[in-house]
């Protein structure tokens, strides 16, 4: 004959004590661990808590901002810099003028800060809205650390829209041309004019990024090439209300950053923050920065 099924509730008071108080411990523990796991993911997912501030960021794309000449750390995991044309005016031997090789980097006199004045056999100035523009290079492969030792080939238009050593008239000039090195903090900063706005393009910059100042003499050495957009607003402000830059003014209306045929897919991720000089004052000019991730 079998026993019938019985539970164990007999083992005395102090028996059932002991498995309550054992329970109760257990989900304490549980209680902690899974606590614990929470802050451990939330840290991993966010990177650690981080005072950096960015402007102009997508796609992953951190870009600081700059306080007092100085651009802030970009801090956990950010995505290279989109890579663009050099267009057909770059000078970095990649292209020719008159059947002849372009290369301003291999010229003396191309590093410099200041890239508003021709160097070399002419010392013409280019007129325009003075702009101070800091870029801020860091490692796309390496948590955005930031890259000292690296230099930047950085060129432009004038605000007719002309580019020297290509375009007529400016031919024998080498102006809105520089090069800069990254001091240790990773910032490079070139004094410059706002470039105009000349038809079929939104208003921009181009630079190429090369791991060494000397390797900066020729264009299959660089380990980036790419573009900055201007703010629309202060594009607007500039044209309208600063001499030499009537033209500008229907150029920008006919082009937008979305119908761009190099900004169109990567804009947010390109435009340089900027900021008036002087508050109120177009004459004074003004300050920008980008934070440029290079896969290093």
């Amino acid at each position: 004959m079998r026993r019938p099924l019985v539970e164990d509730h007999d083992s005395g008071l102090q028996h059932d004590l002991e498995r309550i108080v054992a329970l109760k411990e257990r989900r304490r523990v549980l209680t902690w661990l899974l606590s614990g796991s929470a802050v451990l993911l939330a840290a991993c997912e966010g990177g650690g808590s981080s005072s950096a501030t960015t402007t102009a960021s997508s796609a992953g794309t951190a870009s600081g901002t700059t306080t007092g000449g100085t651009a802030s750390t970009p801090i956990g995991s950010c995505a290279a810099a989109p890579a663009e044309t050099a267009g057909p005016y770059p000078s970095d031997g990649s292209n020719t003028v008159n059947g002849m090789a372009s290369n301003v980097l291999a010229e003396s006199g191309v590093v410099r800060s200041d890239i508003r004045s021709s160097f070399g056999s002419s010392s013409a100035v280019a007129g325009g809205v003075p702009l101070t523009l800091t870029l801020s290079l860091v490692n796309s492969n390496n948590l955005c650390a930031l890259l000292s030792g690296y230099a930047v080939y950085l060129w432009h238009c004038t605000r007719e829209g002309a580019y020297s050593l290509y375009t007529n008239g400016v031919q024998n000039e080498n102006f809105l041309r520089g090069v800069q090195v990254a001091d240790g903090s990773g910032l490079v900063t070139f004094q410059t004019i706002f470039p105009g706005c000349y038809p079929g393009r939104y208003p921009h910059i181009h630079f190429e990024v090369y791991p060494s100042l000397s390797l900066a003499t020729l264009y299959t050495n660089r380990v980036l090439t790419s573009q900055i957009a201007l703010p629309r607003d202060v594009c607007s402000a500039v044209y309208s209300g600063a001499s030499g830059y009537g033209a500008s003014v229907s150029n920008l209306a006919g082009v937008t950053t979305g119908n761009d045929n190099v900004f169109g897919d990567n804009t947010a991720a390109q435009i340089a923050a900027m900021t008036p000089a002087l508050a109120g004052s177009i004459a004074a000019g003004y300050t920008g920065n980008l934070t440029i991730g290079v896969p290093a």
